[in-house]
């Protein structure tokens, strides 16, 4: 039932979603969020201090009765049974009074429809002529229930903005974070969905953020230390995917640095781990048995983490581990604010734009990929 409503929900919300709201949303990304904060922030005059918001347990306390009130459907009371039928969790059952159940289908929908509006309205009030637009600086990057809102000053974030804010989310039964809402002065940075924002001298710069590099690597270690007895191949297959995904995320950001430091963490965990399995071999024996040189424009990188494994014709192949420094740099071309993807007349932009992400989402030449 709930897949039956989305699909005739998600067009109306697509219509009229706000254009600096980018998640859960088709076409659009982190990166276009990302690419949003810089657009903002980047300008010799931009705002010098942000308010980055986190909106408590938003899913779990929506409140039924406004979105009931309020969403463009035409069959609510259908709609009210599913939201109050409750669920089950390890064959306990849990009442439903308020929220929508954060993994659900149309949850995502559902949040982004309660919170569409707070653009409009910082807009109203701050920014309704050129001159204030120019004084005040307020602009909002919003993802799902994570935004931050920039401004001129520290006092209009906390005095006028997080005020206004608050109360918006109020009627919808939703309130902020205070541990979480913070007002931070652009030169000291600010962490956004995993990234770093922050100006050296007079550029702004986005790199991966500390607690996400640290998260990222502890979860390799976790792999590493749950396949102590894998053989190397079967190790190298789980880690591919995970460091790819995670430098593909971070490639359009200043991520060369942090790449190579965790290319070299992981390198350091590899090595213990080989040690580990052969106690009375020597360095150059582990380094001959796991190790293997991969060509590239410079020369060739000469440990570089291998394995075999098997095809399903049973004959072996050489697998190799993914480096995150492999991936190349790119900067993103953020999505058109206006680019609804159910409507035609986007169409030929949006093939256009497949077609150039595609070609990007390849690794650089001489990467190492799983053969």
């Amino acid at each position: 039932m709930q897949a039956i409503f989305l699909q005739a929900l998600d067009p109306v919300a697509e219509t009229i979603a706000e254009p600096n709201s980018y998640g859960f949303r088709r076409e659009r990304s982190c990166a276009d969020a990302m690419s949003q904060c810089w657009e903002v922030l980047a300008k010799r005059t931009s705002a010098r201090w942000v308010l980055e918001g986190d909106i408590k347990a938003c899913f779990d306390r929506i409140d039924h009765e406004w979105l009931l009130a309020h969403l463009p459907i035409g069959d609510k009371a259908l709609f009210q049974k599913w939201l109050k039928s409750g669920c089950l969790d390890k064959l306990v059952f849990h009442p439903t009074e308020q929220g929508t159940p954060q993994g659900g289908i149309i949850s995502p929908v559902l949040a982004n429809l309660a919170l569409d509006g707070m653009e409009r309205m910082l807009a109203d009030r701050f920014a309704r002529g050129w001159r204030t637009r120019r004084r005040n600086k307020v602009h909002l990057v919003r993802y799902a229930d994570d935004f931050v809102i920039t401004g001129s000053s520290k006092e209009l974030l906390e005095n006028e903005v997080k005020p206004l804010v608050s109360a918006f989310l109020a009627e919808r039964g939703l309130e902020l974070s205070e541990e979480k809402t913070t007002i931070t002065r652009i030169e000291d940075g600010f962490d956004f969905l995993g990234q770093t924002i922050r100006r050296f001298g007079g550029k702004i710069l986005t790199m991966p953020s500390k607690p996400n590099v640290a998260a990222f690597l502890a979860n390799i270690r976790e792999v590493v230390k749950a396949n102590r007895s894998a053989t190397a191949g079967h190790l190298v297959m789980q880690l591919n995917s995970k460091i790819k995904g995670w430098a593909m995320y971070h490639r359009h950001s200043c991520a060369k640095k942090t790449f190579a430091r965790v290319d070299h963490a992981i390198f350091q965990t590899l090595w213990r781990w080989c040690v580990r399995r052969h106690p009375n071999k020597g360095k150059r024996w582990i380094a001959a048995k796991y190790f293997t040189t991969v060509p590239s424009e410079t020369g060739g990188n000469h440990w570089v983490f291998c394995g075999e494994v098997k095809r399903p014709n049973g004959e072996s192949r050489l697998v190799t581990l993914f480096q995150a420094v492999r991936v190349r740099i790119r900067r993103h071309i953020k999505i058109r604010s206006g680019v609804n993807p159910y409507s035609p007349e986007w169409a030929e932009y949006l093939k256009r734009r497949h077609s150039r992400e595609d070609l990007r989402s390849y690794p650089a030449p001489g990467s190492p990929r799983s053969r």
